[in-house]
């Protein structure tokens, strides 16, 4: 029998799976230090991004979707 499959749970708060299977993340520099930073780039940390395929493969060992 095989040994049960631990997941990384701290990628399960990190990323998301979209619809069509792709893994999405969010924007970094959202945590702090925003102030200085104009409207117009902090509304483009509500965004989420697709990951980057050369990581996509590593991150899909440890994240069983």
């Amino acid at each position: 029998m095989m040994p049960k499959l631990k997941t990384n749970k701290s990628l399960y708060k990190r990323l998301k799976v979209s619809g069509g299977g792709k893994l999405l993340r969010m924007k970094i520099g959202r945590s702090h230090l925003r102030r200085k930073r104009p409207k117009r780039v902090k509304r483009t940390y509500h965004d989420t991004m697709a990951l980057h395929p050369s990581d996509v493969a590593r991150i899909k060992k440890v994240f069983p979707v």
